[in-house]
């Protein structure tokens, strides 16, 4: 902003009248041309928008890296009520903590968890899990640091939403061996045929198989699958059995736990389905 380096209002009008200031917004200029980049844009919202101000919303998600960048008006959010200044989309936040403040590409900008819950109040659900699941992608996304956002803003209106988009993040409700337990339950509750457990075939360990189908179900938690490492290995590992003839589906504890009935149903759909194929194959033989 002109007034915070020292110019004068004359000297102002001078460089603008010669071409050397062009004027973007009251106070903010650009200097020696307008062909401004994307985030040259992005700042001179936010210093028109006064102290404090902060780049927010679809605009903020834009400059983290989890959105393609926003054809609406860009988002400032600011901590005093003032005169929208267009084209800026003005919101007002009075109680922004420091922990909801960044600074990214040398622009203030509101930190990841408080631009996602800003957007939890706007976007649908889908769109909110995929802007998470960027953020991830990113390493931008901190647990603590979203559950430390919805504790001090019960009252924003993406707050809930947040939250449930959030509950595929939180620790899951299952130890690996809890989670093979509850699914054995399950599976011998709904009258399916008993499966081996640690059953070694084509060189690996399966959780859970039933040899006569060759079917195999894998129990996945975040912390046995959540590493690159892990996510190569186990398409893999998927790839290899299905070429020793054995099909296999996964099963995560969060599924598990959210919707028990439907996973167990499913696999003794996919089980009927086995016993079909291999019974084709044997007559087509």
């Amino acid at each position: 902003m002109i007034d915070t380096l020292g110019y004068s209002r004359s000297a102002v009008a001078r460089a603008a009248a010669n071409g050397r200031l062009h004027r973007l917004y009251r106070g903010v200029y650009a200097v020696g041309h307008t062909d401004l980049s994307p985030q040259a844009e992005c700042l001179a919202a936010v210093l028109a928008c006064g102290p404090g101000a902060l780049l927010s919303h679809h605009s903020a998600a834009w400059l983290w890296g989890v959105a393609r960048w926003p054809h609406a008006p860009l988002a400032v959010t600011a901590p005093k009520p003032r005169r929208p200044r267009l084209p800026i989309r003005l919101h007002r936040a009075r109680a922004l903590t420091p922990d909801d403040r960044a600074v990214h590409e040398c622009i203030p900008v509101t930190a990841i968890p408080r631009t996602l819950l800003d957007l939890a109040a706007a976007v649908r659900p889908d769109r909110l899990r995929r802007l998470l699941q960027h953020s991830e992608e990113l390493r931008l996304f901190d647990l603590r640091e979203f559950e430390a956002v919805l504790a001090r803003s019960a009252g924003h209106p993406g707050a809930g939403r947040l939250r449930r988009a959030m509950a595929l993040y939180r620790p899951a409700p299952f130890t690996r061996s809890g989670l093979e337990r509850r699914f054995l339950e399950l599976v011998l509750e709904a009258g399916l045929p008993r499966p081996a457990t640690g059953f070694a075939a084509a060189g690996y360990e399966l959780d859970v198989y039933w040899p006569d189908q060759r079917f195999a179900v894998e129990l996945d938690t975040y912390e046995t699958h959540g590493s690159h490492d892990s996510f190569e290995s186990d398409r893999l590992r998927q790839e290899n059995l299905k070429l020793a003839g054995i099909e296999m589906t996964r099963v995560t504890g969060h599924r598990l736990d959210r919707e028990p009935q439907r996973v167990i149903e499913r696999v003794g759909q996919l089980l009927a389905q086995r016993r079909l194929q291999l019974r084709g194959s044997a007559v087509d033989i």
